[in-house]
């Protein structure tokens, strides 16, 4: 892998986490449900309405996210054994594991270790329609770990790590745990621009931003209904 990171997971990711895709293999409804229908699962209407002004999909597009969500988790949540579950459906040459572990974190707003179905819907129209300035801050709070505002090398080195983990035999040749922390450690040096050590968002977006590839990597995760 020669290029950020990010760049050639979003090519492998743009058509797994899409909107439709995600619709097909997780909750495997019909997008022409009647959402009139009465045995429908519904969603309080205020919720609704808020989730409408939030996110960038339609009040049916939410209804039919919503029918499907409670379809597949009854609670109301989803629990991150669960959420590594289906994740690994979707990288089957690889171990998920840890990188689902890092997605889960990210939508798991409020850090109750559960996604509730408006973190889903609100981290999913970054993902599916946000702008790359959107989906570029997205990707800083997914490579900042511990969520301080800053990456450090190591929290670099462990998401790139868990990159080539989860891309498994469909890298080649085979990556050694020493060639993934060279290749996190030549994309820190690019992006450590004034050299203290860390990576600021201001460093990160620059950096992204200047780079064709890694922009329109991200424009891949567009999706339309």
């Amino acid at each position: 892998m020669q290029s950020f990171a990010i760049s050639a997971l979003s090519r492998r990711l743009s058509r797994k986490l899409s909107l439709n895709f995600f619709h097909r293999q997780v909750f495997k409804k019909d997008n022409d449900v009647d959402v009139t229908d009465p045995s429908v699962a519904r969603f309080k209407p205020e919720g609704l309405d808020a989730l409408c002004r939030s996110t960038k999909f339609t009040r049916k597009e939410l209804q039919i996210m919503y029918r499907g969500f409670k379809q597949e988790c009854p609670a109301g949540i989803v629990k991150e054994d669960t959420f590594k579950e289906i994740f690994a459906q979707f990288f089957p040459q690889g171990d998920a594991s840890t990188y689902a572990h890092y997605i889960f974190k990210v939508f798991d707003q409020d850090h109750d270790g559960s996604i509730s179905f408006e973190e889903f819907v609100l981290g999913l129209s970054v993902v599916a329609r946000g702008t790359v300035q959107e989906k570029l801050l997205w990707a800083f709070s997914l490579y900042d770990l511990n969520g301080d505002g800053l990456i450090t090398r190591d929290e670099l080195v462990d998401i790139v790590s868990a990159v080539y983990e989860l891309l498994g035999k469909a890298v080649e040749p085979t990556i050694s745990d020493g060639t993934a922390r060279e290749h996190a450690d030549s994309i820190f040096q690019k992006m450590d621009a004034n050299e203290d050590g860390v990576i600021s968002v201001d460093e990160f977006m620059d950096a992204c931003t200047r780079d064709e590839n890694i922009k329109k990597s991200m424009t891949m995760f567009d999706t339309v209904m």
